[in-house]
């Protein structure tokens, strides 16, 4: 009989049903107990979660040998994996990776603040054999990834705008992937934080919201540049909480609410976020959701990451951002009236007719157009020279420009506002005012009013 490999018993390390594992110490006594997580590394090692100094990790240092029993849940199939100890990780992708799902193995069981990881430590497989169970090929996946991918990948390819990109890769998701909620937030590289560019499956778009760095299933994900997915929701990674403390944390004087609202599942059981790369960074997240436990699995995990490197690929391209076919350079209205834009220099946050906007580097684009506009009337304008403009501080990459584009353009598509960004020609856009601009700019503390 062929040995079965690591790749094939994949589904055995879901964390489904507990594995047991077994060490001696140097006197050969023998040591038996349960252990919460058996992490897939690559093909030859795999990392089993270090959470207390007890009797088992002393045999660990001691002997560095170990074998673990784990089961496939859908063939209950037992597989034996003898073990040599490597190292342990405290900190990192990898101990990321096995901190969320651990998180939500425990909120599982009901295992809140006992399981904690201490480390992951890391083992080279000698050997895997059957203990015992059926030696079956576990069931067909419900769809074809492959197929899947290489549908996604074609159709990526075809799209001609930034904004485009993202949506197509929604679609993907949804009909190739039966993926019914999915996000994708792009990096902001100037405030360690994400922010949400296209949704679907919510009731609302949540264009704009923010998740910081480092928090959650996507701010994990981005920090570490490595996915994350968990198969039965914690509360350390939901969002709810973390949300409303950062609206507070980034009002920064302006005394209108300018969080927009997070439009993830209230329930949710399964996530995955995988970074989208762009020159070896991270450039922002995919992210998608179930209210069904365990829906995203590692098959799942490697064909959203082809996406993900996909998407990546065609943002780092220099796709343009604002797609709308050129038209008129002023929009006629039968009875025009003054539109008020407040601006907040503190974080650029913007309000129209007292209605929140944007903020951020998107904000300071769009006060940058309407206050050209409303002194020179002026309405065509270069994505080159708001590249350049030192004013904006964008980073350095690109596609931060484009898809801040993207994200103004949508804002003022869904807060129906009067003010429209068009596409006047290839590196161009147009500002459409449909009336008169009356322009109210509040300054940092301690600096003077303009208006």
């Amino acid at each position: 009989m062929i040995e079965p490999s690591l790749d094939v018993i994949r589904n055995c390390f879901e964390g489904v049903v507990p594995a047991i594992l077994a060490t001696c110490d140097g006197d050969g006594v023998p040591n038996v107990s349960l252990v919460s997580q058996v992490h897939y590394v690559d093909c030859e090692r795999v990392a089993l979660s270090y959470q207390f100094f007890n009797k088992t990790r002393r045999n660990i240092l001691s002997t560095g040998m170990a074998s673990v029993s784990v089961m496939d849940p859908e063939t209950v199939t037992d597989y034996r994996l003898d073990l040599f100890y490597e190292e342990t990780q405290s900190e990192g992708p990898l101990f990321e990776i096995m901190k969320a799902k651990l998180a939500g193995i425990a909120s599982h069981s009901g295992m809140e603040g006992v399981f904690q990881l201490l480390g992951a430590d890391i083992f080279h497989v000698r050997s895997v054999s059957v203990a015992s169970g059926p030696v079956t090929a576990p069931p067909d996946a419900p769809r074809n990834l492959l197929s899947a991918v290489r549908r996604s990948w074609h159709e990526l390819g075809e799209a001609r705008e930034l904004g485009a990109l993202f949506d197509r890769t929604l679609d993907c998701l949804g009909r190739y992937f039966s993926i019914e909620h999915a996000i994708i937030l792009v990096r902001d590289g100037t405030a360690e934080r994400l922010y949400t560019v296209a949704s679907m499956g919510y009731a609302r778009s949540g264009i704009g919201s923010e998740i910081a760095l480092g928090h959650g299933v996507i701010g994990v994900a981005a920090r570490e540049g490595v996915p994350i997915r968990i198969g039965h929701m914690s509360a350390d990674y939901s969002y709810g909480a973390t949300l409303r403390d950062q609206a507070l944390d980034h009002g920064l004087g302006a005394p209108e609410a300018t969080q927009i609202p997070y439009p993830g599942l209230p329930a949710p059981e399964s996530q995955i976020a995988v970074p989208v790369m762009v020159g070896g960074r991270t450039a922002g997240v995919l992210f998608a959701e179930s209210p069904e436990p365990m829906r995203f699995r590692y098959d799942d995990e490697d064909a959203l990451s082809l996406v993900a490197a996909r998407l990546g690929e065609l943002m780092g391209s220099g796709l343009e951002a604002v797609g709308a076919e050129p038209g008129p350079s002023r929009p006629s209205v039968a009875a025009a009236q003054a539109i008020h834009i407040r601006h907040y220099a503190a974080d650029n946050s913007v309000f129209v007719d007292h209605d929140y906007l944007i903020k951020g580097v998107a904000g300071a684009i769009f006060w940058k157009l309407v206050a050209e506009y409303d002194l020179t009337g002026r309405t065509e304008f270069t994505n080159r020279e708001l590249r350049l403009d030192p004013a904006l501080r964008l980073p350095e990459f690109a596609e931060n420009l484009e898809a801040r584009l993207v994200l103004l353009q949508r804002r003022l598509c869904e807060r129906d506002c009067p003010i429209r960004l068009e596409k006047a020609g290839r590196g161009r856009l147009r500002l459409c005012v449909p009336g008169t601009l009356s322009l109210e700019d509040i300054p940092v503390a301690g600096g003077k009013l303009t208006a």
